[in-house]
């Protein structure tokens, strides 16, 4: 578990360095700000390292918002590490600007040596695209313009590599209805093509896929992703699910996901969770977000997890 005493944490992404020890980059904010809307403006990327993803040694922070004016001058937000072909690791993450107010989200990168220090890259290097994703608007219904929790991997049949990220379409149906995976690809993980979303708005839908990651578990592929109940649509609340992190089931790390098809991983309060093989078993780890009202805002210890076929379970 991992918890401090004077800073919430919550959204949280790993990377294994060379001598197995696990490495956790998370949302941090101080414990001073009560509000949601306070924390996540000003939120950077904190920094820790684990041998067994459970006792935590904190390093000095990862990134924090660039100095004024820049694309992520207001705040870092959630993303992903991969090391590339040359031994260098890049972190992908979301930043806001203070000129936009926080309301528009764009994906940048850094890259490091030793994953301790952080270089940015010029950035942005991703953000919506207007003829496939939603722009700020009137009919946003509140959301702001979404680009942001990239997750990346290598391309499993060729050389680049492949971008998900929190995305939302146009349309006339409701904003919780249209939330979706959004896509792009790079050869060179610096120039990145921003292509069409690899799900469709639907009536079960959801107004954001959160935090979205693909990982095999029990031979199969799984897409994860997290919605808060306020943000998911009419007919999917009317379902009365327990748990904010949902599975779809797919043909493969890039396979059409039908978004009608996810069901919960059910749990209380976990948020923004990922999963890791430890050892051979999946595991699922995320941050205990609401209990009886309260935000915890506190890294769970890694929960053993199995594919029943239909739904993500423990173990």
């Amino acid at each position: 578990m991992l918890k401090l005493a004077d800073h919430w944490v919550w959204d949280s992404w790993y990377a294994i360095d060379d001598e197995g020890r696990h490495h956790m980059f998370f949302l941090r904010a101080s414990r001073a700000l009560q509000e949601e809307g306070r924390r996540h403006l000003r939120a950077s990327i904190g920094h820790a390292v684990s041998d067994d993803l459970k006792d935590w040694i904190l390093l000095p922070d990862a990134l924090v918002f660039d100095d004024a004016p820049a694309w992520d001058d207001q705040a870092t937000w959630t993303g992903s590490v991969v090391r590339d072909d040359a031994g260098r690791w890049r972190m992908f993450y979301t930043g806001i600007s203070r000129a936009e107010d926080g309301r528009v989200q764009r994906i940048g990168s850094a890259v490091s040596d030793d994953l301790t220090v952080w270089h940015r890259l010029p950035g942005p290097q991703v953000e919506a695209d207007s003829r496939h994703y939603e722009k700020l608007s009137e009919t946003s219904g509140g959301f702001d313009e979404a680009c942001r929790d990239p997750w990346v991997f290598r391309d499993p049949d060729g050389d680049g590599w492949h971008m998900l990220f929190t995305a939302r379409v146009d349309g006339p149906e409701p904003a919780r209805e249209r939330g979706v995976v959004g896509h792009a690809v790079s050869a060179d993980l610096e120039t990145w093509e921003v292509r069409p979303p690899l799900s469709q708005p639907d009536p079960l839908g959801f107004g954001q896929l959160e935090v979205t990651q693909v990982h095999r578990v029990d031979g199969q592929w799984l897409l994860l992703f997290c919605c808060g109940d306020g943000e998911a649509s009419d007919a999917r609340r009317e379902l009365g699910e327990t748990g904010d992190n949902f599975v779809v089931p797919a043909d493969g790390p890039l396979g059409g996901f039908d978004i009608a098809k996810a069901r919960p991983f059910e749990h209380k309060s976990l948020y923004a969770a990922r999963l890791h093989d430890i050892d051979g078993q999946t595991h699922i780890i995320g941050f205990r977000n609401i209990e009886d009202g309260d935000f915890i805002g506190e890294i769970v210890d890694p929960i053993p997890v199995r594919w029943d076929g239909e739904r993500l379970v423990r173990a």
